[in-house]
């Protein structure tokens, strides 16, 4: 074996798993943890509930499609140049989101500023840590994209916290500068796998000819209509029946910290159950969350019940879900939550948002319903069902 081969699932290769950690935490627990910001900037600027979330929309819209070009840019550039960039990115997005005078604006700032730091500290990093192991790869995978679920958890109450003492575009200043710090301290630790292997060429004009491969990405689009409106208005729904601040930015973070618990729970029945009748049932308890929050009024414990139920359903479509269902989840967080906010503005109550994204539930999980699966749970491969 080569030097370089010695490399793979050693001390070196545990590195770039905290590295990829640490900048999916920050980056995705930045963009995630909006909510705690909404009110404050709907109210500065005067704007409606759907305009205020179009930000986060075009965030979320950046990211998934941007990741695309970062992945290209960590093939050929290596790990610290695309984490330079996503540094650089997060703290003149934040800075400049921090001095914006009109909401219009802030759609640029917050949504390409974040969005690129996203796409550069989340997809890109994970693939790389995927090329440093071959024995512990699925474990070092789990503890790189757990960094998610661990920033939601944090963040959201941390940016509550200080709003209410410093402001919100104070708060923008803390976290473009204590994120850009972050990313940077992420280069020393990363690095590019010691090898690439042969690059397979893309099949996915083959796939989508076929009517499984369609069907399952219809169906993630229409999951992530509802899936992303909670992390903007759930907070802004407790405050409003009178929960305060922090408690309210804490939902979101129980959303994250159950989506962790999920995605070790999931892995770890997938050779029990099968992937996709676990894949299935996620969809399933995403539906459910939405009855719960659609009856949960007032209660701070139905409310907390919602998110944690949510968090099961999302963790789990991240683990089991295939890696390419984000090209269609990326358009659906640019439509989801600014359609929800027009109906909360519209109807002047939450509850219609919530039916619309219980009803997109449904949509998803008819979708799935009788689609071909193996003895073992499994999906039928698209190749064997093509036509």
């Amino acid at each position: 074996m080569s030097p370089a081969a010695h490399t793979v699932d050693s001390g070196r290769a545990w590195l770039t798993v905290l590295a990829s950690f640490l900048a999916s935490a920050v980056t995705l627990g930045t963009a995630y943890s909006f909510g705690a910001f909404f009110e404050s900037m709907s109210e500065e600027f005067g704007s409606a509930s759907g305009e205020t979330a179009v930000i986060f929309g075009i965030t979320t819209f950046s990211f998934f499609w941007l990741s695309l070009v970062t992945g290209r840019m960590m093939d050929r550039f290596g790990p610290r140049v695309v984490l330079s960039v996503g540094a650089v990115a997060m703290a003149l997005g934040l800075l400049l989101t921090s001095r914006v005078d009109s909401l219009g604006v802030g759609y640029v700032t917050y949504g390409a500023g974040v969005g690129i730091a996203a796409a550069c500290g989340y997809v890109p990093m994970v693939a790389m840590v995927g090329g440093w192991f071959v024995h512990h790869r699925a474990v070092a995978v789990g503890l790189a994209v757990a960094g998610i679920g661990v920033g939601t958890m944090v963040m959201s109450p941390l940016s509550a916290a200080l709003i209410d003492r410093y402001g919100w575009r104070d708060t923008y200043v803390i976290f473009g500068l204590g994120g850009a710090a972050v990313l940077l301290a992420c280069i020393p630790l990363a690095a590019r796998p010691p090898s690439h292997g042969v690059q397979q060429p893309s099949r996915f004009g083959d796939a989508w000819r076929s009517t499984v491969f369609r069907r399952v990405h219809l169906s993630a689009f229409a999951l992530g209509l509802a899936l992303f409106v909670p992390f903007v208005f759930v907070g802004q729904y407790a405050k409003e029946r009178g929960i305060g601040s922090v408690q309210a930015a804490v939902l979101v973070g129980v959303l994250g910290g159950a989506s962790v618990l999920s995605r070790v729970g999931f892995g770890s029945l997938v050779r029990s159950f099968g992937s996709f009748r676990l894949y299935r049932a996620c969809y399933t308890i995403h539906a459910v969350s939405f009855v719960i929050w659609f009856l949960a009024g007032s209660s701070y414990l139905a409310l907390v019940l919602f998110v944690f139920v949510l968090g099961v359903g999302y963790g789990g479509f991240v683990a089991l879900g295939p890696i390419v269902i984000s090209d269609r989840m990326g358009v659906s967080g640019l439509l989801g939550p600014p359609a929800a906010g027009w109906l909360i503005d519209q109807t002047e109550s939450y509850s219609w948002a919530i039916v619309a994204c219980f009803g997109a539930c449904l949509v998803s999980i008819g979708l799935l319903v009788g689609l071909p699966t193996t003895l073992d749970g499994r999906l039928q491969r698209a190749d064997d069902a093509i036509g």
